[in-house]
């Protein structure tokens, strides 16, 4: 991603383009703090390939999503083109069984 420039038309992309995106902080092998390694676990045990983001790659990341998604925090989830939230709330809908549903109606899977 050496030329992503972080607009919203290019987050939108990204988003459109994954079922399941993950902007986070690291990656899923090696998160760089305790949120994202949550958020990652989580959407890792729903067994559906998902895209990643490390926001920490670029300066500019972290204000750029959050100003385009209107989230505050890190990590951030997106199923469907749709924010679900960070790590808490991913846990949460996981928890319930709710996560693994809008997986599945994003995806097309049963």
């Amino acid at each position: 991603m050496s030329e992503f420039n972080w607009t919203p038309d290019e987050l939108q992309k990204i988003v459109e383009e994954n079922s399941v995106v993950l902007f986070m902080k690291g990656t899923p092998e090696a998160p760089q703090c305790g949120f994202s390694n949550r958020a990652a676990s989580v959407v890792s045990q729903l067994g559906v390939p998902f895209a990643s983001v490390n926001v920490l790659s670029d300066a500019r990341a972290r204000n750029a999503l959050r100003d385009w998604s209107g989230f505050p925090t890190m990590p951030q989830l997106f199923i469907g083109g749709k924010l679900i939230g960070g790590s808490d709330i991913a846990l949460e809908l996981f928890q319930s069984g709710e996560l693994q549903t809008l997986v599945n109606d994003a995806t097309g899977n049963d």
